[in-house]
């Protein structure tokens, strides 16, 4: 039986909860696409990949901290491995989501910025987890 830390448990229970609020995400979407809210079709791609990016991060940032579990990383790269993927599916989905809003908006606003940055927390993450799995 696979045994987690206290730290990788409470993150594991801790986002998890988090999944009703992609659930809501995707509540939000299904009324953008019925037509119910407004949204140009950039709005409607955006907030797609939005939802998208936030479950599947989701998932990959499960699977990185239960992962992180077998290496034997620890301090800063223990943490970047195990969460870096879980603080890009807040960036990314924030970036789609807050760079879309406005009335009639058909270019992304200055929320945009978030891309890079979690882009590259995505890849520090992963890379690090990689490279701990690969040297334990």
């Amino acid at each position: 039986m696979l045994e987690l830390t206290d730290a990788a448990r409470t993150t594991a229970g801790v986002v998890l909860l988090t999944v009703v609020g992609i659930e809501s995400g995707g509540w939000f979407l299904l009324q953008v696409v019925r037509g119910a809210v407004p949204a140009t079709d950039f709005q409607k791609a955006f907030y797609r990949a939005g939802h998208a990016h936030a479950g599947v991060l989701v998932i990959l940032g499960l699977v990185s901290l239960i992962l992180t579990e077998a290496t034997d990383l620890a301090g800063f790269w223990r943490w970047l491995a195990g969460t870096g993927v879980l603080v890009a599916a807040i960036l990314l989905p924030a970036g789609f989501f807050f760079s879309a809003m406005g009335a009639g908006r058909t270019r992304p606003g200055s929320a945009a910025v978030l891309f890079p940055v979690g882009a590259a927390v995505l890849a520090a993450g992963v890379v690090t987890l990689g490279v701990g799995l690969l040297t334990a």
